[in-house]
């Protein structure tokens, strides 16, 4: 177990810690300790960070491995459903687009399962990184409620949650075009 599967691993362990500390609170919606969703946002953040970290360690290193390419995206579906699926419970976020960003993620996942039987990889694209970027600074906004930029009357959780579902859909299609030609080989 190389540093970069260990970060992957440790980002899938900070899931239910980060989901305790976000949704459990005393009854009345009282939350346990003072701060206790800006910890929680902040779980998330730092869990979120392993993604970038660990992938560039695993090719810095040359320790590239079959577990890792498997864990590493699990643990971010894993990351960003949870966060969606909370957010949504919370009332922050609106139920359909939880829905459409779960599909599409299931989508993929299975678009790659069945070309990796057909040996064949569909890597992750860019379009699918900046889709992934987009996810986790909307969520971490909306955890934090914009703050710091809720300072100066910025609120730019709730649009850039917009933004996200965009890329989303467009990294979707994008998958969906490129497994299609792979598939036809």
């Amino acid at each position: 177990m190389n540093l970069p599967n260990q970060l992957t691993m440790a980002r899938i362990i900070l899931i239910p810690i980060f989901m305790a500390l976000l949704l459990i609170q005393f009854p009345k919606g009282q939350p346990i300790f003072p701060y206790q969703d800006f910890v929680a946002a902040m779980i998330f953040i730092l869990a979120a960070a392993t993604d970038g970290l660990d992938g560039y360690i695993a090719r810095k290193r040359g320790q590239v491995t079959v577990l890792g390419k498997f864990m590493d995206p699990l643990a971010d579906k894993l990351l960003v459903s949870a966060a969606l699926i909370a957010l949504v419970d919370l009332g922050h976020v609106p139920a359909w687009i939880c829905w459409i960003i779960l599909a599409r993620e299931f989508a993929v996942t299975g678009l790659r399962a069945i070309a990796s039987a057909d040996g064949t990889v569909i890597a992750a694209s860019k379009l699918g990184k900046i889709k992934t970027v987009s996810q986790v600074l909307a969520i971490s906004l909306i955890l934090l409620h914009d703050w710091p930029l809720s300072l100066f009357n910025l609120y730019l959780g709730q649009p850039l949650l917009y933004v996200a579902l965009f890329f989303t859909i467009v990294s979707g299609v994008d998958y969906l075009v490129k497994s299609k030609k792979l598939l036809k080989k």
